[in-house]
């Protein structure tokens, strides 16, 4: 498809369900790293629903999911869904070159979009069968049942919608594999270029994310039942750093350790992890690839991540961050770093030149190639 300019009367449609800039977590970040290339190309409508209020109180979210598990009705699908009402006027008498759909929540739209435009695009930020299936693997309970039902609701939805779009775009290899479609294109997530920052550097670790988003609740609250204790023990001077938005979801896990600190959401994450030594990333599920390896590459920092957390990045252990899966293994790899400021200094400026080469907005953008 031969690609526009932006001075051309070329138009696209930009459906997201998130705010898509920088600061509202890696969704936000993935998104508005799509709409900057969108810009540049074409004049851009952006689209975003005006979501009807819902109360967050235990009572009301447990109702909610037990109706999504009776319905097998994925949760962010359900939340995002029945709106064309609002996407109507949007679209009545409108002709696009390219619409462009961010997140599989938001795939039922094509049906709405598919009259008036040229190419339907699908950004599929994660695989949500995967991550819902990794989900359930990684908790317990009423809480694992339900995620393997959504899993598999998603599976059935995948099959069913990825075939109304035109082109998919996924973040990984290994994402491209996890699903089938005879255009497939992996558009890495990435940051814009990065200055590297220069900031007084603590005896502290660093995990960074938005704190709300299940995998990094798992993820903290394993890290800091298996691997703090054995850390803790070992260095009794060492802090751990806890930066992003939502502090609230994880601090009953944390509460009464004063050698854990909440930093709520940040104006820079990319300096916030430099004041750190090390960043970890314990996660126990997910798909797609993590904004918080990449910003902590940006920052030149070390990265000891478990092999989910490190999935699709193409990056080698040992070479641009350490892989560890057991609790003895991470924290064994996080004080080795601690205590070997040469070897921390060069696993960070590997993964910062890695970030420079692979995972910046431009050189994102080369993989679009002719499908937008």
């Amino acid at each position: 498809m031969p690609k526009p300019s932006a001075s051309s009367n070329a138009s696209a449609f930009f459906l997201s369900p998130e705010a898509p800039v920088a600061g509202s977590g890696g969704g936000g970040l993935r998104s508005a790293s799509l709409l900057e290339y969108l810009r540049s190309n074409y004049e851009t409508e952006v689209f975003r629903f005006e979501l009807p209020h819902h109360s967050k109180s235990f009572l009301a979210r447990a109702w909610r999911n037990g109706w999504r598990f009776l319905r097998a009705a994925p949760p962010l699908l359900d939340r995002f869904s029945g709106f064309e009402n609002q996407l109507g006027p949007a679209l009545r008498d409108r002709r696009f070159h390219v619409a462009v759909v961010e997140h599989f929540w938001c795939a039922p739209y094509a049906r709405a979009l598919r009259p008036h435009c040229d190419r339907l695009v699908l950004d599929l930020h994660n695989i949500e069968s995967m991550l819902a299936r990794t989900h359930a693997g990684a908790t317990h309970g009423i809480e694992s049942i339900m995620m393997s039902r959504f899993a598999a609701a998603y599976e059935r939805l995948e099959r069913e919608w990825l075939p109304q779009f035109d082109v998919i775009l996924v973040a990984s290899e290994r994402d491209r594999e996890r699903i089938s479609h005879p255009s497939i294109v992996v558009y890495p997530n990435a940051l814009p270029e990065i200055a590297r920052p220069n900031v007084p550097e603590s005896h502290s670790i660093a995990f960074s994310g938005n704190l709300e988003y299940h995998p990094n609740i798992e993820a903290v609250r394993w890290f800091h039942k298996e691997i703090w204790p054995r850390l803790r023990e070992r260095d009794p001077s060492l802090q751990c750093r806890l930066i992003g938005c939502n502090e609230h979801a994880v601090r009953s896990i944390v509460v009464g350790d004063d050698r854990i600190r909440l930093t709520g959401a940040v104006d820079d994450a990319v300096s916030a992890i430099a004041e750190s030594k090390v960043c970890v990333v314990p996660l126990l599920s997910g798909s797609g690839t993590r904004f918080k390896i990449l910003e902590a590459w940006a920052a030149a920092r070390a990265v000891v991540s478990t092999a989910i957390g490190a999935e699709g990045l193409g990056a080698r252990d040992g070479e641009q961050f350490l892989i560890a899966n057991h609790p003895d293994d991470f924290a064994a790899a996080v004080l080795k770093l601690l205590g070997d400021a040469a070897y921390r200094e060069k696993l960070g400026e590997a993964g910062r030149k890695l970030y420079l080469n692979r995972f910046t907005w431009p050189a994102a953008w080369r993989a679009l190639g002719d499908v937008l």
